[in-house]
């Protein structure tokens, strides 16, 4: 058996995503770090924001890095950035050095972001990438919610002790470094056996890979920020839903940690939908997602709709982000493989930069006042949604590449 086909690598593969979305677990932190270091309340919301900033710039750089240096490499690069970086403020009190510090986690996600789905693009086929695509979604969506729980722990003892959740990065480097091979030695590679083809591990064949970078991977970026803006509209619209229905003091972060319990069981079970369902994966989910669009819009003071339809968006989410994700072997070669997945990753990252702004100019349109702009926005939202779940299955009728099984 393959090196790659042992649970242990695919454990260390899903290992890097766990700590992927971390950047955000010290947040809990920044009131007392405000406190102590005597800045200010914005300096430290720069704290928060910096890493996502030098993610989107890394992201970019990622597939030239990994031409240079190979994606093992790369990714083992990344994570001891984060480790590194990651634990510097738990050191030092210098709020200049620690927003360095900030900036250089932010690097190391960005190095190796794409390259945690683009090596399992490169190195499974068939039913086992697409359980590893959407078990690796949820590895994200776990690591947040574990990370996140982990430093509230720590900080009890101190807000410098909530950033030594990074030092999580340095055992995954290790099982990292120790279990999965190198795909930059696999592309272009021709021979694979039978028995790997049955068994669904094959990587593409040189035959089989397309020549050059398909225009849907442009499509399909749109269609990413377009996601990531719908989902986000009804985050931010929530709270403000729940407080007119309960009054302005109702807590409604439960409600939005559920959210993410949803999310994580979309890609746990992205494999299975897959193997059902197919091309029109696709399709649910984008009817799963104007459902939730229509419950939130016309739940008409009914709080448990309401609820049900915001638990209900993230879910559909996870089956339609790991099906993106799978096309790309179709649609470009897997030299291109890094770089095409950082193309999408860029797009999800985008639609949640310009969601205020599109909603905002959704909201004029609808001749909707500020404070309604998002809820009066997200019907139309799920029209949109349903139309592209049409203008799709005709598509795959067609048996286009981007609806290929």
């Amino acid at each position: 058996m393959a090196s790659q086909d042992k649970w242990i690598t695919k454990v260390a593969f899903l290992g890097i995503s766990f700590v992927l979305t971390s950047a955000y677990a010290i947040n809990g932190a920044l009131p007392k770090m405000t406190e102590e270091l005597h800045i200010t309340t914005t300096q430290s919301q720069v704290l928060a924001t910096t890493p996502s900033i030098a993610v989107t710039i890394f992201v970019l750089l990622s597939s030239f890095i990994a031409n240079k240096l190979g994606d093992k490499r790369t990714i083992i690069l990344g994570v001891t950035l984060v480790g590194v970086a990651g634990v510097v403020p738990f050191f030092v009190s210098s709020y200049p050095i620690i927003l360095a510090s900030r900036a250089v986690l932010g690097a190391g996600f960005g190095i190796f972001n794409s390259l945690a789905v683009s090596m399992i693009s490169v190195m499974y086929d068939g039913q086992v990438r697409s359980s590893m695509l959407g078990i690796r979604a949820a590895s994200e969506q776990i690591g947040q919610a574990v990370l996140t729980f982990a430093a509230g722990l720590l900080l009890s003892f101190g807000w410098r002790e909530t950033f030594l959740v990074y030092l999580i990065a340095f055992p995954i480097l290790y099982l990292f470094y120790r279990q999965v091979p190198d795909t930059s030695e696999m592309i272009g590679k021709v021979a694979v056996s039978s028995d790997d083809e049955d068994a669904g591990t094959t990587t593409t064949t040189l035959q089989d890979e397309p020549q050059k970078v398909s225009a849907l991977v442009g499509v399909l970026t749109l269609f990413a920020a377009f996601l990531v803006i719908d989902y986000m509209a009804i985050q931010l619209s929530f709270p403000f839903m729940a407080a007119e229905l309960k009054g302005d003091g109702y807590n409604a972060s439960p409600v939005l940690s559920a959210m993410l319990i949803a999310a994580m069981l979309g890609g746990i079970l992205y494999g299975r939908f897959q193997n059902m369902f197919g091309r029109f994966t696709l399709q649910i989910g984008l009817v799963l997602m104007a459902l939730s669009n229509f419950m939130v819009a016309f739940s008409n003071g009914n709080f448990f709709v309401l609820c049900a339809g915001v638990l209900l968006i993230g879910f559909p989410l996870q089956l339609i982000s790991p099906f993106i994700f799978n096309q790309l072997p179709k649609l470009a070669p897997l030299r291109k493989q890094a770089l095409v997945t950082s193309i999408i990753l860029i797009g999800f990252n985008v639609g949640v930069f310009i969601e205020p702004f599109v909603i905002s100019t959704m909201g004029a349109i609808l001749n909707s006042a500020d404070n309604r702009a998002a809820y009066e926005s997200i019907p139309y939202l799920g029209v949109v949604l349903l139309a592209i779940a049409i203008v799709t299955i005709f598509t795959a009728r067609e048996k286009k590449p981007l609806l290929a099984e």
